[in-house]
């Protein structure tokens, strides 16, 4: 036995800190391009007006949702739902194909990534720099060096978080207050919150919000297949890795045709090898591609040692990219696109509701006439008031229009503003119930109890605006002789 006590383990591995190397290549290229231009629809977006207002708003204390020429109001909360089953969709069917290329080229955290290692460069330096930097003592030049970058840092986080807010604010009327120091609470909190999240997301987590944070990364694999593209490294052409000097021919080596000059590593955004086969924290950037394609093409060697490619092909076997799940996810994507821009294109902005009164199911009058009492839902989903004039369509109509059904008073009229949900009741009388001219609906429960039925409808239409109409159906119950 030794006197020495239990060494202790650690079950966690101490955080490494990743310095990717910049790479120039195609794929490179277009992440960088998809880059600006989604950080200036971004940031650009906002600034754009549209008659006389801002183009892109979303005015929640006034439940009003501008896009451009299009307004859209609470009532319209299917399309938002619509547009999210989209979103779900097309991630299921762009993972299927070639893999997260979400994540590599479009993703929130991969896009304010590459900005802040674009400014961690530009006060910093390259990767040998930036490493030799931070592993240097505290001296004047370090210090500035940080210094400088932070200030870049919380400067573009301020303005992410200011932006963001411009969505929700109108960002001119914002700026103005701003400048005049009278911002309110909430947008204070939410320009630093947002600012703090870019901050700290982007500029120190990283890939770890990759790695441990995002949930994507956990589930990616119950939608992958062995014939779903993904960045591979050919281990068959690859192997065995070794040195060797430009112009030697590897077979000779009884070598393969990676050199394992961990340029693929270097360049890794999450610090993955890729050699080691597909793993969960690869966002498909593709940088490693482009890594290896340039030691190919300086050692005289064909391209494709890393590229995207399909399990069952690096297997040297038979390969479909249109496959029945590839297909299925397409043609749901393709009819859920189309029929919401038809119905967007249709989209009425009124609506209309009828409630028949509950407390009553018709009433007996004086006259011998029979009344219903209804509650109209008139929705105005228009960014202006509309007046709106209340007509009735019955079954049994004669051949001059006149109705056997009847409103009082005969056509109401009820003004109706923007936004809002107008609630307006309205009754609608006519004679008893004739056995010989009535069309009475026997599958009515009330019919067997003497009670019958009659469809009518209800036509609301604006008197400012010819179109501009909406109609709901409703029952007219009464007794029968």
């Amino acid at each position: 036995m030794t006197d020495s006590a239990p060494l202790e383990e650690s079950y966690y591995a101490a955080h490494q800190k990743v310095y990717p190397r910049e790479m120039s290549g195609t794929f490179s290229r277009l992440r960088i391009t998809a880059a600006w231009v989604l950080l200036g629809l971004f940031y650009g977006l906002p600034w754009l007006r549209w008659e006389g207002r801002q183009a892109i708003l979303f005015d929640l204390p006034a439940r009003q949702f501008h896009l451009f020429g299009l307004t859209l109001w609470p009532q319209d909360f299917v399309f938002l739902a619509w547009l999210l089953v989209i979103a779900a969709l097309s991630l299921f069917f762009f993972t299927a194909v070639a893999g997260r290329l979400w994540c590599g080229y479009a993703c929130p955290q991969t896009v304010w990534t590459e900005v802040f290692l674009w400014m961690e460069r530009l006060t910093e330096g390259d990767r040998s720099r930036r490493m030799k930097l931070d592993a240097a003592p505290w001296s004047a030049a370090k210090l500035g060096r940080k210094a400088l970058k932070q200030t870049l840092w919380v400067s573009f986080a301020l303005w992410t978080g200011f932006t963001f807010v411009g969505f929700f604010t109108p960002i001119t009327e914002l700026a103005a207050r701003l400048l005049a120091h009278s911002v309110s609470g909430w947008e204070t909190f939410w320009v630093l919150f947002y600012g703090f999240a870019t901050y700290g997301n982007a500029g120190f987590l990283r890939e770890q919000v990759c790695k441990y944070m995002c949930p994507y990364a956990r589930f990616q694999s119950a939608m992958f297949d062995r014939d779903t593209l993904i960045i591979s490294y050919d281990a068959a052409r690859g192997e065995p890795r070794g040195s060797r000097r430009k112009g030697v021919d590897p077979t000779t080596r009884g070598l393969g045709s990676c050199t394992d000059c961990t340029l693929c590593v270097q360049v890794c955004p999450t610090g993955i090898d890729i050699r080691n086969g597909l793993q969960y924290e690869c966002i498909a950037c593709a940088a490693c591609i482009d890594a290896c394609d340039s030691v190919m093409d300086h050692m005289g060697y064909p391209r494709g040692l890393i590229r995207y490619d399909t399990q069952h092909r690096l297997e040297n076997r038979d390969t479909r990219i249109l496959r029945p799940r590839v297909l299925v996810y397409g043609a749901l994507l393709a009819a859920l696109i189309v029929g919401f821009v038809v119905a967007l294109a249709l989209r009425q902005p009124v609506g209309l509701d009828v409630l028949h009164d509950r407390n009553t199911l018709y009433r007996n009058l004086s006259s011998g006439e029979i009344e219903n009492v209804y509650l109209l839902k008139i929705m105005n989903k228009d960014s202006r008031p509309h007046e709106f004039r209340v007509t009735l369509n019955s079954e049994g109509n004669d051949d001059e229009g006149s109705l056997r059904h009847q409103l009082d008073p005969r056509e109401p009229k009820f003004l109706v503003p923007a936004g809002e949900v107008f609630n307006a009741a309205v009754r609608v009388r006519r004679d008893a119930w004739n056995d010989a001219t009535d069309p009475i609906e026997t599958d009515e429960p009330e019919a067997e109890s003497g009670v019958g039925a009659a469809e009518i409808h209800f036509v609301i239409s604006a008197t400012d605006q010819p179109g501009l109409t909406a109609r709901a159906e409703s029952r007219f119950f009464a007794p029968r002789d």
